[in-house]
C-alpha cells in the first residue's frame, strides 16, 4: 500500500528501541515508516496528543536512536499525530476505522473504478469492504490500494457565544492537519526541536 519502508529489519529495530519511550509517555504507536530519508513516527492517545508531548517524544526517541544508530546514513526524524484524517496502511488501521468514512485510491482500475469512497464496514487481514453512497459494497484487497485515509466531515458551526477554545489544543485537532515535531538526529540538542503545524490546504 506504500512505496515507503514500513517493515523490514531497520524499521523493526527502530520500533523496538522507541517503543519503551512511547509507552513511558502514555502514548500509542499508530505507525512508523522510513521514506525518502525521513523516519516518521505517528503517535496517538485518547483525546489527542499535545504539541509539547510530541516535542518531548521527539527528543527522547532521537536520543534513544542516537545510542544505537539503527538507520544507515543521514535521516530526519519526524514525530506527528495522526490528524483528523488518518492514513490507513495496515490491516489494524482499517479494523480500527470500521464505521468511518474513507477514501481509497487504487493502484489500477478495479471493476471500472480507480477511486472508492464511502463507509468502511468490514476489514480482515487481506481486504476491506466499503459501502459506497449508492449502497454497493465494494471489497478491496490491500494489495490493490495505492493510498487510503479516513475522511473527516465537519459538523454545523457552533452558535455565536457557545463553546470556548481550549488553551492547549490537542495535536491533530485543527483543520484536518497534522501537528509535527521534527529533528535532525545529527544536530539534536534541547534547542533544535521545532514544532510545526501542517494545515490542510
Amino acid at each position: 500500500m506504500s512505496d515507503s519502508e514500513h517493515s523490514g529489519p531497520v524499521v523493526s529495530r527502530v520500533i523496538a528501541l522507541a517503543q519503551p519511550v512511547i509507552d513511558d509517555l502514555g502514548l500509542v504507536l499508530y505507525d512508523c515508516e522510513l521514506a525518502g530519508g525521513t523516519l516518521l513516527f505517528t503517535l496517538d492517545k485518547p483525546g489527542g496528543v499535545l504539541l509539547d508531548e510530541l516535542s518531548l517524544a521527539t527528543r527522547l526517541i532521537s536520543r534513544e536512536l542516537d545510542h544505537d544508530d539503527p538507520v544507515p546514513g543521514r535521516y530526519t526524524l519526524e514525530v506527528s499525530s495522526p490528524g483528523l484524517e488518518r492514513r490507513l496502511r495496515r490491516p489494524d488501521h482499517f479494523a480500527g476505522a470500521i464505521g468511518e468514512s474513507v477514501a481509497v485510491r487504487l493502484t489500477h482500475v478495479v471493476d471500472g473504478e480507480r477511486r472508492v469512497s464511502g463507509t468502511l464496514v468490514a476489514a480482515s487481514e487481506h481486504d476491506a469492504t466499503v459501502r459506497a453512497e449508492d449502497g454497493r459494497e465494494v471489497r478491496i484487497r490491500y494489495a490493490d490500494i495505492e493510498k487510503a485515509k479516513t475522511v473527516f466531515t465537519w459538523g454545523p458551526a457552533p452558535k455565536p457565544g457557545k463553546g470556548a477554545s481550549p488553551k492547549r489544543r490537542p495535536a491533530g485537532s485543527g483543520a484536518a492537519g497534522t501537528d509535527t515535531a521534527t529533528v535532525d538526529p545529527e544536530t539534536v540538542d534541547d534547542q533544535s526541536i521545532t514544532d510545526t503545524e501542517e494545515a490542510a490546504s
